[in-house]
């Protein structure tokens, strides 16, 4: 009786408790758990619960799909909705959109809306964010991520998972690691160096880890060296748990476990989706056969394993719930409201990239009595229900063309599908049964009677268009957009185009139109979003997070052939190491179509007065950059000071420089600002494989400032002692 008294004491007496009284918690209801109770609490027990421990009144683990928003309820034993009425949520911007902010402040209200939707629904794991490098533009599941630089994901990572996790929920970072494409996720083995791994693959992880102390971790399906990443002794063991300190818990992707002994040993804590529907026709549950369920104790049982290896996961599993759903002073969450609304629309409206702008095109006055043809699918297709396990289930959805009609009443405003993609559909293609000419030659025909023709393009998070489990075949325009747009612009030159997608596209037509705009997946508010910024209400400040190449050889991953992207059906070969991205555009000397970093504005910046706090630094010190910011045009506007360093005559391969430093500054028209920004020396390493450590090497660098990848307004020299 004593021992089941103390035992209520501790999952009832306040969170608010040190590490050290936390850590005698865990030990004091570890003691009360029987073998059997400890195994059950390391696989699932549904397709989205874990067990807990009903006898000791430890309360079930509840996880949900994200990174956009809370999954609408599924079904116990199958994918299938749960058919509730009440899990329609807030659906935020696609992680893709929230990189191209480069606002850490928006990340931070994001994460805390999010996490607000999830507490409110009883989830204790939000599963995401995804912090994946963008390698390639053919990665169905690139829109999930936060682009191509490691710097930039890692900062803005940091401020959305304590967002989240303030409000009791936990943040599982996903997919660790190297999980950069989705065709044959399952099985590929990914060679790549410990230098691109350090240096690119790994640094988002390592600040959600070691910054954002974020509480769970997600284990990827690919291999590593042959090896699983979602039981790999040196990427969980050696670096996650063991370098960085990581406390937390542990899950397997679904179905990403293959071995029980690799499982135990090799850092999976929770292990969900494995290979059944649940309950069989059996007496016995089909849960109790995963990896981790009576296979791993059996091996306890016959001394294969130690059962210290065990109450190691359940330790951690234990701290998780402290955190989470045994915390009492957790606050109780809000449902899809106004002020997350707001949230998901600000987000969109940063995010937004104006990309071309010829005889500024962009805004068009929302006041003035016109003709606008409205053409695209993505006009009014519903992007929020697709993608694979992002899909979500909003209270409401801002078409664009809606948010063009509330915004622009006075205009008249015709609307053309133009072409369409057919039903979404998870995991295959289901042709569209309208007729593709017919489409084309209503929409020439009202394009050719209107004053301005808005094209609304893209991909759309089907099965092969930006979607999990699928990789795209190539970076065209499907569903013959790009033969409508030569059309259309024929018909009427006065066009604008407003691409939808979460990846690169080729864009044979660019030349040809006067605007376009990149507007990704905008989640809930993404009609009011793009509304807000056609009209001139938003002035845009978005940048991208990720390089266009003009055709997909200038990609890094694609330069060196199959081998190297999507592999040979076995292993993959990272040939192009650390010069991902904009890092090989620039060293390679291959003009991108547009640059990492690059966006335009309705307004025009200059910056001067560029210096550092001094010309030498040694290691351990900070590099201090300031410059004067000055809006020269003629409304408010924001600007993103972006900071890249590079090393000259080094000793290793080096890109031509990388970003280390970004801020973005909001300035009144004809206001000027002083900004400053600084790099720690040590931010300046390489990883030497050699030591198996981070070696910074002395000499000059190159200190580049400017508001792209490919628009330095100067360059200046400094020593590293």
């Amino acid at each position: 009786m004593r021992r089941f008294i103390v035992a209520l004491l501790v999952l009832f007496i306040g969170a608010q408790v040190t590490a050290n009284d936390m850590d005698a918690k865990i030990e004091d209801i570890l003691k009360q758990l029987t073998l059997d109770e400890k195994i059950a609490m390391t696989h699932a027990q549904s397709k989205f619960s874990s067990p807990g421990v009903p006898r000791l009144g430890i309360p079930e683990i509840w996880m949900s799909d994200g990174p956009h928003g809370v999954r609408e309820e599924i079904s116990w034993d199958s994918w299938s909705p749960a058919g509730w009425t009440n899990d329609s949520i807030t659906a935020f911007p696609a992680l893709t959109g929230l990189a191209a902010t480069f606002n850490p402040g928006l990340a931070s209200q994001y994460g805390a809306a999010l996490g607000e939707e999830a507490r409110y629904r009883k989830k204790d794991i939000l599963l995401g964010p995804g912090v994946n490098i963008y390698r390639t533009p053919l990665n169905g599941r690139n829109f999930e991520y936060m682009g191509e630089d490691p710097f930039l994901a890692s900062t803005m990572v940091v401020p959305y998972i304590k967002g989240i996790q303030q409000n009791g929920v936990s943040a599982c970072l996903k997919h660790y690691a190297l999980n950069n494409q989705e065709q044959w996720r399952g099985h590929i083995n990914v060679e790549v160096s410990d230098r691109a791994l350090h240096e690119i693959y790994l640094p988002a992880y390592k600040a959600a880890v070691t910054e954002a102390k974020v509480w769970s971790v997600m284990g990827a399906y690919n291999q590593f060296r042959g090896q699983h990443t979602t039981h790999h002794e040196h990427l969980i063991n050696d670096i996650l748990k063991g370098d960085w300190g990581f406390d937390g818990v542990l899950v397997s992707d679904w179905g990403s476990t293959h071995d029980t002994k690799e499982a135990a040993l090799f850092g999976l804590d929770i292990e969900m989706g494995t290979g059944t529907d649940g309950l069989t026709t059996s007496s016995e549950n089909a849960y109790d056969y995963y990896f981790l369920a009576k296979p791993f104790r059996e091996m306890i049982q016959n001394g294969e394993l130690d059962e210290d290896i065990l109450d190691d996961k359940v330790r951690r599993i234990l701290r998780l719930m402290l955190r989470t759903n045994m915390n009492p002073d957790r606050p109780l969450g809000r449902m899809n409201n106004l002020e997350h609304l707001e949230v998901a629309r600000k987000v969109a409206g940063e995010g937004i990239v104006l990309l071309k702008n010829d005889r500024s095109f962009f805004p068009i006055d929302p006041d003035k009595k016109m003709t606008i043809a409205v053409i695209g699918e993505n006009a009014t297709r519903a992007m929020t229900p697709g993608g694979g396990s992002s899909a979500l289930k909003p209270k409401n959805e801002i078409s664009p063309l809606q948010g063009l009609q509330e915004r622009f009443s006075k205009a008249t405003i015709l609307h053309s599908l133009g072409y369409t993609a057919g039903p979404s559909q998870y995991g295959r293609v289901i042709p569209s049964t309208m007729d593709a000419d017919s489409l084309q030659k209503a929409a020439v025909k009202i394009a050719a009677k209107a004053d301005i023709v808005l094209f609304f393009g893209g991909l759309n998070k089907n099965h092969g268009q930006d979607c999990e489990g699928g990789d795209r075949q190539d970076m065209t325009l499907d569903f013959g957009q790009d033969e409508l747009l030569k059309k259309l612009i024929k018909a009427n030159k006065n066009i604008g185009v407003i691409l939808v997608s979460g990846n690169a596209v080729e864009m044979p037509w660019l030349s040809k139109v006067k605007g376009l705009i990149q507007a990704w997946y905008l989640g809930s508010e993404a009609g009011h979003a793009i509304a807000d910024v056609i009209s001139g209400d938003v002035n845009p400040s978005g940048k991208l997070p990720f390089s266009f190449p003009a055709k997909l050889s200038d990609n890094a991953a694609h330069s060196f052939g199959e081998l190297s992207y999507p592999g040979d059906g076995k292993t993959q070969y990272y040939k192009e190491d650390i010069l991902v991205g904009y890092r090989w555009h620039d060293t390679q000397d291959i003009k991108p179509l547009f640059a990492f970093g690059y966006g335009m504005s309705y307004t025009s910046f200059k910056l001067s007065s560029i210096k550092t706090d001094k010309k030498s630094h040694g290691a351990g010190e900070i590099i201090n950059i300031s410059c004067k910011v000055s809006n020269t045009g003629k409304i408010d506007g924001s600007e993103v000071i972006q900071i890249y360093v590079g090393k000259p005559k080094s000793n290793v391969k080096r890109a031509v420089k990388e970003l280390k430093a970004f801020q973005k500054v909001h300035l009144a028209r004809g206001k000027n600002a002083s900004v400053e920004l600084s790099i720690a020396v040590d931010d300046l390493a390489f990883y030497d494989e050699s030591i198996s450590g981070w070696n910074l090497e002395k000499g000059d660098y190159l200190i580049y400032v400017g508001t792209a990848s490919n628009k330095i307004a100067k360059k200046v020299k400094i020593n590293i002692k």
